[in-house]
């Protein structure tokens, strides 16, 4: 998938992750399971903003990502001595297994069929060693349901006006997703560019279904940033997942 246009602003369009705070939780969340972060890697990693601030926390981590684009602007940020990798998440294949495996900031959602998503599971049950650790998060169905729905969301900022248009389908909760970026050119000219992608919102028995099929095993489900369980109306989820030790 081509983000040429959203990757030059996909910093600004995610300020309100707090990174560094999602970067303190994820160390947290580690040793509360028991589990040094070893060698890791930050699957769908975006522009690097998490990958490198763990690095700086001390973490052996490189990044993966399916988007050149958005991997030249991490790579930009990151300069000499952090690994960053192309390859889309359901054909991950690294040289070697890792201890431990983040996909941060739904991307998970991104991957709207079953299928895919069970194939995704499947490479990273390849890639983590006996008992390596898979932390990801998810949108829920509330979130696309109530929050994202068929809403539009403007952001101007001085380098870009965006128009964030959402279209939902109930049936399968994805959400559509048209970003219209409006560049100035001076004059009061503008170049206008347009992007569209999807995300698709899974129930829990649908993730643990595929967790399994691919021999992952949930140890806990918490509400984002917190370690207490999700409730009916929480937005985003963390899973705690561990590797089996048979194949599944």
């Amino acid at each position: 998938m081509s983000y040429s246009v959203f990757a030059r602003y996909y910093d600004r369009l995610t300020e309100n992750a707090d990174y560094p705070t999602r970067a303190d939780y994820l160390l947290r969340l580690m040793e509360r399971h028991h589990h040094e972060p070893g060698e890791t890697l930050d699957l769908a990693c975006g522009t690097g903003t998490l990958t490198l601030l763990l690095k700086e926390r001390g973490v052996d981590i490189f990044g993966a990502d399916a988007s050149v684009e958005m991997l030249s602007e991490a790579a930009d940020k990151a300069g000499e001595g952090t690994l960053f990798i192309c390859q889309p998440m359901e054909k991950l294949c690294l040289p070697a297994p890792v201890d431990t495996c983040l996909c941060t900031l739904d991307s998970l959602n991104h991957i709207t069929s079953r299928e895919r998503l069970i194939q995704v599971f499947c490479r990273i049950f390849e890639s983590l060693k006996p008992d390596g650790l898979l932390i990801f998060d998810v949108n829920t169905i509330y979130k696309h349901r109530e929050i994202l729905g068929d809403h539009c969301y403007l952001y101007d900022f001085d380098e870009v006006f965006c128009a964030w248009q959402n279209n939902y389908q109930p049936r399968t909760h994805k959400v559509i997703i048209t970003l219209d970026f409006f560049e100035p050119q001076g004059k009061g000219l503008y170049r206008r560019s347009s992007e569209q992608f999807s995300e698709r919102a899974y129930s829990h028995e649908e993730i643990d279904s595929f967790l399994c099929a691919a021999g992952l095993e949930i140890e806990s489900i918490y509400a984002d940033l917190t370690f207490e369980p999700p409730q009916a109306d929480t937005d985003r989820e963390i899973y705690v997942v561990r590797k089996m030790h048979h194949e599944p």
